[in-house]
């Protein structure tokens, strides 16, 4: 069993233990995913022992009593932390949402209302303004609002999301305006870092094929480098981790062993093993054995190699011999 999944297996018991004000209280301090995803566990949960209900509130009487941290409230704190455990370019958007105060106060309503419901509500504004709305929702959340909207505005609206570099305070006043009606305004309001190539990437690997081509084709006419760059973030080196075993031993047939040893040597542990499980015992030895006696390597060169190998991976999964991650459309590519 995955660790989050026994994770929220254990938040739904402690949830269930604890009285209706208590666990309410709890509640107000989850996001919209994680209110839905607990409250689904919850539903499911039945007859637990209470021996079992014993060691999840002691776990977490442990959790508590260890903490040192608590109180210390500091942003250059979280900051830090975050940064360590998760990397920048991970930790950045992370950071944004936590640490932005009260910027973007309007938006959280909209994260609780349905794709729909949004999409109605911000249709007929400005492009600028949808796409300054949809990088700050969760990025299948901004893909499901984005599904929603005609051809010419969703790539409209992308192309916007790719090119942003910041969100100036006069954008998310008039924001907070365009939702005044439905939403808390915002007030202090500063600069924040949202948006640009990589967000319109993830936004765009959840809206499915088909519109994602669309899209692109779109921006291309505008702009074939920034098209390539977005498409180059859509799928890295490291969601071939998401990809099935059926699907990586695909993949390896078609990829030439000097160019997967060179991607390999910039690749996390965790490719690796992913890589070397689904190839023979005698060709993962043989291959561990190239990587040891291979020297160094210059990252451009890992680079290279790695986006030669993606671009087999596209090109299988255009002809339909394997699946990337992604989300949007239930259909295989």
């Amino acid at each position: 069993m995955a660790d989050s999944e026994l994770g929220l297996q254990k938040g739904a018991i402690l949830m269930l233990s604890l009285g209706e004000e208590e666990a309410a209280e709890v509640f107000k301090y989850l996001g919209p995913k994680e209110v839905q995803k607990l409250g689904q566990q919850m539903s499911k949960t039945k007859d637990v022992p209470k021996e079992r209900i014993e060691d999840i509130a002691g776990e977490v009487i442990g959790m508590a009593e260890s903490q040192s941290a608590l109180g210390l409230d500091s942003d250059n704190y979280i900051r830090s932390v975050l940064t360590r455990a998760l990397g920048e370019d991970k930790a950045g958007f992370l950071l944004d949402r936590i640490l932005q105060g009260s910027d973007t106060s309007g938006i959280e309503g909209l994260k609780w209302m349905d794709p729909g419901t949004v999409a109605e509500l911000i249709k007929n504004e400005h492009p600028q303004i949808i796409a300054t709305i949809l990088v700050h929702l969760e990025r299948d959340f901004a893909a499901a609002i984005l599904n929603l909207f005609v051809e010419r505005l969703r790539s409209d609206v992308i192309l916007r999301i790719s090119t942003l570099e910041g969100i100036q305070p006069n954008a998310l006043l008039e924001l907070n305006d365009v939702l005044s009606k439905v939403l808390a305004g915002g007030e202090k309001l500063k600069k924040t870092t949202l948006g640009g190539v990589r967000a319109a990437a993830e936004i765009l690997n959840f809206v499915g094929t088909m519109s994602e081509k669309a899209v692109l084709d779109t921006i291309r006419e505008y702009d074939s480098e920034l098209s390539q760059r977005i498409q180059d973030e859509m799928f890295t080196f490291d969601n071939l981790l998401d990809v099935d075993d059926r699907g990586i031993q695909t993949l390896l047939r078609d990829v030439p062993g000097e160019a997967l040893v060179i991607a390999l040597k910039g690749a996390d542990e965790a490719i690796r093993d992913k890589v070397f499980k689904n190839m023979s015992s005698r060709a993962a030895e043989a291959l561990k054995e190239d990587l040891e006696s291979r020297g160094p390597v210059r990252l451009s060169e890992v680079e290279a190699a790695q986006k030669d190998i993606l671009k087999v991976a596209r090109k299988l999964a255009d002809e339909g011999q394997i699946m990337l991650s992604g989300g949007g459309e239930d259909a295989f590519v």
